[in-house]
């Protein structure tokens, strides 16, 4: 048989959720992904081995400026927030108009997704939870025990999940988020969030950590979708202000920031987006 000749695509690298290059999450966007099969895709995400790969297609609404594709490296994805920053980002820098002078419209496998621009960057409308409410008991038995930690150390939880499967869970302090050391075996089949707060006063209100083993990801950097879905929980039953900061990554070496702010029924997610790598890249 033979192969499909390969040709050049644009191709970015952005870091997403720091204002430092090579401090946030980076996320590969193919800027052209026209024409390329789903085992293309694939292979490419597991070839780069970050926590997303993007492609950015035609749309199929007109109500969009362009369609993303989003891989992991265990499969493709119908959400995820830094992905969406970043090719946003990308697309935007390497001159894409949109329809919008402040807006720019995604259409992925959710749906339509919002991305504001403002003058302090980016941020997305986060979608609505396809799966809430309280976790079972098995699962938060499953939970404790990855975490290595007892059932009594979990306050509170909940299905977060907005496209990629989230349950989070809070524990009593950041400290405790941050001292987390999990048990890979235990962790292989959840995909988690943990969050706790910061003491008042603190320049950050929580720190999360996001554990996504089902998508090939043991622990990710900075996670826009998980952190949007925990969001509409916090704020939703009062544990969490209509705005704040965000901190992940710091177990990573990273210094991941989110901004999160409520608006009417509306809640929107944002950070720093820098591209790091520009090119093409054959496929």
């Amino acid at each position: 048989m033979t192969s499909r000749p390969r040709r050049p695509r644009p191709f970015a690298q952005v870091d997403v959720f720091a204002d430092t290059p090579y401090l946030g999450n980076p996320v590969a966007v193919v800027l052209d992904g026209d024409g390329l099969s789903d085992e293309d895709m694939a292979r490419l995400a597991v070839w780069t081995n970050l926590s997303e790969t993007t492609f950015v297609v035609p749309p199929s609404s007109d109500h969009a400026d362009y369609a993303l594709r989003i891989f992991t490296p265990g499969g493709e994805i119908p959400f995820a927030g830094h992905p969406t920053l970043g090719s946003a980002h990308a697309w935007l820098e390497a001159g894409g108009t949109p329809k919008s002078s402040d807006t720019v419209t995604q259409e992925c496998g959710l749906g339509l997704v919002t991305v504001r621009r403002s003058g302090v960057g980016l941020s997305f409308r986060a979608p609505r939870a396809r799966r809430d409410g309280p976790l079972d008991t098995a699962h938060l038995d499953r939970i404790a025990h990855g975490l290595r930690i007892t059932r009594e150390r979990i306050i509170a939880h909940q299905w977060v999940d907005n496209g990629p499967g989230w349950a989070a869970v809070q524990l009593a302090s950041a400290e405790e988020v941050l001292a987390l050391e999990p048990d890979e075996r235990g962790m292989r089949d959840l995909m988690l969030g943990v969050v706790g707060a910061y003491p008042e006063g603190s320049p950050l209100q929580f720190e999360v950590r996001a554990f996504a083993a089902p998508a090939g990801v043991p622990e990710d950097p900075v996670t826009g979708s998980l952190n949007a879905g925990i969001a509409q929980w916090l704020i939703g039953n009062g544990t969490a202000p209509h705005a704040y900061r965000v901190g992940q990554g710091a177990r990573m070496g990273r210094q991941g920031v989110l901004t999160v702010q409520a608006l009417d029924d509306e809640v929107w997610l944002g950070g720093g987006t820098v591209t790091c790598v520009h090119g093409s890249i054959h496929l």
